[in-house]
């Protein structure tokens, strides 16, 4: 059988078997799931923490100076989502995703959020002026974060696969990242709902500003530039 005939079969198999589904009490491993049509399924909230210009500081700076950039921020934000409870599930590039399950999953990612903030002003950029003092570089970076159901199942051949994670929580999440970094964390209305009182207000005043989102049908959401003292 050639290539083009396996890839015939492999497609017809996937769409035309039953999917197993399982409700899930944890975040998955790939190895709780079968590469087959099987999935667990979670309410979860979604945090991503993305880099912002990233190009520009690929194409204007050292690659080992860049690649220090990376690894400081994608260490923080992964330290910072492993302290709430959260569980990494994904790097790519220069963001890293974290999931959040459990009564506080809102709150939880909402207040990683604002700690990214503050690792990024507090922590790195201060460290990267102390070691370079002649660069003008600066990490921006944007947090965005929703909740829904996620629908997990395995994706990719074998010897070479991983978790694909299927639900409007995924997508938004990552969506929001690419709104404006003069406002670091970005929450959809449904996570907002959620907050507990100690993540929506500092000293009695709310620290989330609700914005429309205009090429999402202008759907609410909520913006914050307060950061939480890691």
């Amino acid at each position: 059988m050639g290539l083009r005939d396996d890839l015939r079969k492999e497609v017809k198999d996937i769409l035309k078997t039953n999917w197993k589904k399982r409700d899930g009490r944890t975040v998955p491993d790939a190895d709780d799931i079968q590469l087959g049509n099987d999935a667990v399924t979670i309410d979860a909230a979604v945090l991503y923490a993305d880099m912002d210009g990233s190009t520009a500081l690929v194409d204007n700076y050292k690659d080992w100076f860049a690649a220090e950039v990376y690894k400081t921020y994608l260490h923080c934000a992964a330290k910072l989502i492993r302290s709430f409870g959260g569980f990494i599930r994904s790097y790519d590039g220069d963001r890293v995703m974290g999931i959040f399950i459990g009564d506080s999953k809102c709150s939880d990612a909402a207040k990683c959020g604002l700690k990214i903030h503050y690792a990024v002003d507090k922590i790195i950029n201060p460290a990267i002026a102390e070691r370079h003092p002649k660069s003008p570089y600066e990490v921006k970076q944007v947090v965005g974060i929703d909740t829904s159901k996620l629908f997990a199942a395995r994706t990719g051949i074998r010897g070479s696969n991983d978790l694909v994670w299927v639900g409007r929580a995924a997508n938004y999440a990552a969506k929001l990242t690419e709104l404006s970094s003069s406002y670091p964390t970005w929450i959809t209305k449904d996570v907002y709902k959620k907050l507990n009182d100690i993540s929506k207000y500092s000293k009695g005043k709310d620290m989330w500003e609700s914005r429309s989102w205009t090429p999402m049908g202008g759907m609410t959401i909520y913006r914050s530039t307060y950061w939480w003292t890691v």
